[in-house]
């Protein structure tokens, strides 16, 4: 059995010696040192000082963290090598055990990394966070190189994961399992302050993420003035993307009015100030202005899918009630593109919306020619004798 010990992949604090040499050595690497150029002496301070010498945004830093634990835990646990013994077929083999980690390395439940029941995984991982993954294995490995601190760096010779960014896009709620979700978060009894508040904001989330298509951390790291009308009834929420690139969102009535029943649930006035920097999403628990995190964000959510399934599978409707149980909040995004773009709304539109570089990206969520493919072929073919 596999321990997974917490491991601080904390950057040195800013201001630091170590920070500033971490970044100093980011200007002058010129291939392979004579000497090495990093003060690391095992590979977790090299994985430390890595995260550490780039200008990364918080989300990057968690992000990156999040990889790395995974591989210095693989290497230490499974392969029982340091950076200096892996191979190529080391890495290759990583790549591989991250398609599908084994059961003893995966939980539904996210445990604290403090907690014995932390496991590193949820599940398999797709595609693309498998080149995601890799590519922080292999960012760490190449700085490894050119500090010195490696001689050779087997993860030149690794193949990136291809993942195709045209894949059709299948993780989405139809209309009738949102609403589902919904009438099962308006059915919840609240008989004290604090189930009130977490009521009406988990509503509003659920109605949010439904209605806007914005990533989970999109919403989360905003402020309550950034829901507003610019006096012409059209209400708009600023979010900050990918890439620190600004975006702004239509917000639809049923969303609005969602934002004014939360907020008057936590004693605040229906419509906040453009400049209100309170917290978009708030903490049910405390009675001040507290922002909970992206993840407790995501639980809420499932808790609401959860309950959502219940009363789909009561009606007897299986299909809505599966999606639902294995529903994340990203889930949500996807189903306001596919049901947008499959309902006529022009993929430039929701394009701009989604905040995709390529509209091939946004194309993914159009199934209405395949609807209508079925469609023509299952109506109108000719059968099959029984």
């Amino acid at each position: 059995m596999p321990t997974f010990i917490p491991l601080d992949l904390d950057p040195p604090p800013e201001g630091s010696p170590q920070r500033a040499a971490a970044s100093a050595r980011g200007a002058v690497f010129r291939g392979v040192a004579d000497e090495p150029v990093t003060d690391a002496k095992t590979d977790l301070e090299l994985a430390r000082e890595y995260i550490g010498h780039g200008e990364l945004s918080p989300r990057s830093v968690a992000n990156t963290q999040k990889e790395l634990y995974r591989f210095l835990t693989w290497c230490r646990e499974e392969a029982r090598k340091t950076f200096h013994q892996l191979s190529v077929a080391d890495l290759n083999a990583y790549k591989e055990f991250i398609r599908n980690p084994p059961p003893e390395w995966t939980s539904t439940t996210k445990w604290p990394r403090n907690d014995p029941r932390y496991r590193p995984f949820s599940g398999p991982l797709s595609d693309a966070s498998r080149r995601q993954a890799m590519i922080a294995v292999k960012g760490l490995l190449g700085y490894a190189e050119q500090t010195g601190y490696l001689r050779r760096n087997p993860a030149r010779l690794v193949r990136n994961v291809r993942a195709s960014n045209a894949s059709r896009i299948t993780r989405y709620l139809t209309a009738q399992a949102i609403t589902y979700a919904r009438d099962a978060v308006n059915s919840r009894v609240a008989e004290t302050p604090a189930a009130i508040r977490q009521r009406e904001r988990d509503r509003f989330l659920l109605v949010a993420f439904a209605q806007t298509g914005a990533r989970l951390n999109e919403i989360v790291g905003a402020s309550m003035g950034a829901i507003y009308s610019e006096g012409d009834n059209r209400w708009w929420l600023d979010v900050m993307g990918k890439g620190a690139k600004p975006r702004r969102l239509p917000v639809p009535p049923a969303m609005l009015a969602a934002f004014r029943d939360y907020r008057q649930a936590f004693g605040l006035l229906p419509q906040a100030s453009r400049a209100d920097r309170t917290p978009l999403v708030l903490s049910s628990r405390r009675e001040e202005p507290v922002r909970i995190t992206d993840e407790a964000a995501s639980e809420a959510l499932k808790a609401v899918f959860m309950a959502g399934a219940d009363r789909a599978a009561a009606q007897g409707d299986g299909d809505s009630a599966a999606a639902l149980r294995q529903a994340s909040t990203h889930w949500l995004r996807h189903s306001m593109l596919t049901n947008h773009a499959n309902s006529g709304v022009q993929l430039k539109t929701l394009q701009d919306t989604a905040g995709h570089a390529n509209i091939a990206t946004t194309a993914a969520y159009l199934h209405k020619t395949d609807h209508e493919r079925h469609d023509e072929i299952v109506g109108k073919g000719p059968g099959l004798a029984e």
